[in-house]
């Protein structure tokens, strides 16, 4: 998938009229991921992705740890939205990648995070669309 489709599809996904904001959930969900994954975590989710969308992943500073109350406040805040938006995007952004990632790839960061981000995952096994 290239960043067009990859992007086209998380704007369908949030139903928006235009791509900026499309591209603005899918870096502030991305690189937010990107600092609370370790480094090579990051960099297995980010192979398949497009380039334009891999470096989210692979430039943030690595390894940090909160929780996913404050991964949705850090969302929030990158994106310019509420945390409820901000988990709805943070979801579909995910299910995105999970069409594009290795399902190994997704389960691993799955495993890495604490059980508190599991809401994140919801919609990755194609059980909603």
């Amino acid at each position: 998938m290239n960043y067009k489709e990859f992007v086209g599809q998380v704007q369908h996904r949030l139903e928006y009229a235009q791509l900026g904001p499309a591209v603005r959930a899918t870096r502030a969900v991305l690189m937010t991921l990107g600092e609370r994954l370790q480094e090579g975590e990051a960099t297995d989710l980010a192979s398949p992705l497009p380039m334009e969308i891999d470096r989210y992943l692979t430039e943030a500073d690595h390894g940090q740890r909160f929780d996913y109350s404050e991964f949705l406040d850090r969302v929030a805040r990158r994106e310019g939205v509420d945390r409820s938006d901000a988990n709805y995007h943070a979801q579909q952004l995910l299910a995105v990648v999970g069409d594009v990632v290795p399902p190994g790839n997704l389960a691993k960061v799955a495993n890495q995070l604490p059980e508190d981000y599991d809401p994140l995952f919801e919609l990755v096994d194609g059980s909603e669309e």
